[in-house]
């Protein structure tokens, strides 16, 4: 009697099941799609960091980041490193350097804390000590400039 019923009911189609069934699904289709879209979003500002800061990022990012976004950042982070060796003959090219075109070859800095010794191609060497200023190649100081070494003085 009851194996009856259910054919019955299967019969009779119980649309309302089914209609709710079809709402559920679509309904957890719009939040995996949201889901995935955000995840996306995160990958593409740990992208945008890379190339902000270099290499290492402030304790303070890296400090909201997941296990995952961190080792996704260290594989890409590592796989740049491998294209810019790789196009740039010997000594390989830094792709991270002018972000934007540079409107002079030489810039005034300021150093924010003691660094050391800071060798230049030509091969003199220029000590980096809290205060003090220098004229030096823009290509060579901004990556100090990112990690918070240096500041650029604006005349």
């Amino acid at each position: 009697a009851a194996s009856c019923r259910s054919r019955s009911e299967a019969k009779s189609g119980r649309t309302d099941l089914i209609f709710l069934i079809r709402f559920r699904h679509c309904c957890l289709l719009r939040n995996q799609r949201c889901v995935v879209a955000y995840l996306y979003d995160r990958l593409l500002r740990i992208r945008a960091l890379r190339w902000e800061y270099g290499s290492v990022l402030p304790s303070a990012i890296h400090f909201h980041m997941s296990a995952e976004e961190v080792e996704w950042f260290n594989r890409y982070k590592k796989s740049l490193a491998t294209y810019m060796r790789s196009v740039g003959g010997e000594e390989g090219l830094d792709l991270t350097q002018d972000i934007k075109p540079p409107k002079s070859l030489y810039i005034e800095v300021r150093c924010l804390k003691d660094y050391g010794e800071f060798e230049i191609d030509d091969g003199t060497t220029v000590l980096l000590k809290k205060n003090s200023q220098h004229f030096l190649p823009r290509w060579k100081c901004e990556q100090l400039i990112r990690q918070g070494v240096l500041e650029h003085v604006l005349s």
